[in-house]
């Protein structure tokens, strides 16, 4: 019976102190964060002349990315890029053929490539709007012909921007419910919800989004279960489409030969918007 007693005391232990690891230690697995080394950077300045960044937010936090202007009659339609937990959003610069005529912002996360300061649910969520409010006043944007595009943990920041701001359409790759419904996916043993200070709760948002919206999906995705981006389609508020990939991971997605084409179309459709 002690032999009983004391295992399961130290059963106890290891799980609580699981959930205290899980609940001061995730920042650093929510935000995987991504460095910008010296020398792609100058690469990237090269290749990409007069389109590098830096915006200080209303906080004071630098803020590092990129704006590729189109040039044109008329003020051009917009997309604003959020990237995934572990990306530098400048690696989209080089996609930049599958959106012509589309002026196109990149702006890493706090903490994220040349970006300053900690990233935080509140932080990118803050930022997104500053960003959006900023750049569509300026009068080579078409502010009704804003597009979002968010790859993953990005889809939950451009869920909740479009919550706050009106958006043309969003195309979004491998969109989840939440971080919540995520996390009792992963971790059932876990309270998951009770501890997470960063839920990013898309669900609750969608249905009030009339917004057109394209959903780029991997079925074979082994990190967000396809089924939680099917669910967030089916309660969309407004036009909503799904492609499915079903050979894709959740990472190499992006380099299947059906993920473009889709986007491309999306983008054309609201290029088309008067």
């Amino acid at each position: 019976m002690e032999l009983l007693l004391s295992l399961l005391k130290i059963s106890l232990a290891g799980y609580f102190g699981l959930c205290l690891l899980l609940f001061f230690k995730q920042e650093g697995m929510i935000f995987l964060g991504a460095g910008l080394p010296s020398g792609a950077l100058e690469e990237l300045r090269r290749r990409f002349p007069g389109s590098e960044l830096s915006l200080r937010a209303p906080d004071g936090t630098q803020l590092h990315g990129w704006y590729l202007a189109t040039e044109g009659e008329g003020p051009a339609p917009l997309l604003i890029y959020f990237g995934g937990n572990a990306e530098d959003v400048s690696t989209m610069l080089v996609e930049r053929q599958h959106f012509p005529g589309v002026s196109m912002l990149l702006v890493n996360y706090r903490g994220y490539g040349r970006s300053e300061g900690e990233p935080s649910q509140k932080a990118l969520i803050s930022d997104a709007l500053f960003l959006y409010d900023r750049f569509s006043s300026r009068p080579e944007v078409d502010p009704k012909r804003i597009l979002l595009m968010g790859r993953s943990l990005g889809s939950a920041v451009a869920i909740q921007l479009a919550s706050g701001r009106e958006v043309a359409g969003l195309i979004l790759i491998s969109p989840f419910e939440s971080l919540r419904a995520l996390g009792r996916e992963l971790y059932p043993w876990l309270p998951t919800s009770l501890l997470l200070r960063h839920p990013f709760d898309s669900l609750s948002l969608a249905p009030e989004i009339r917004a057109p919206m394209l959903a780029i999906i991997a079925g074979q995705d082994s990190i967000i279960p396809p089924e939680q981006s099917r669910r967030l389609l089916r309660i969309w508020g407004g036009p909503a489409r799904l492609v499915e990939i079903p050979g894709a991971d959740h990472n190499d997605l992006g380099l299947q030969r059906e993920f473009w084409r889709p986007i491309e179309e999306f983008v054309a459709e609201v290029k088309n918007i008067k």
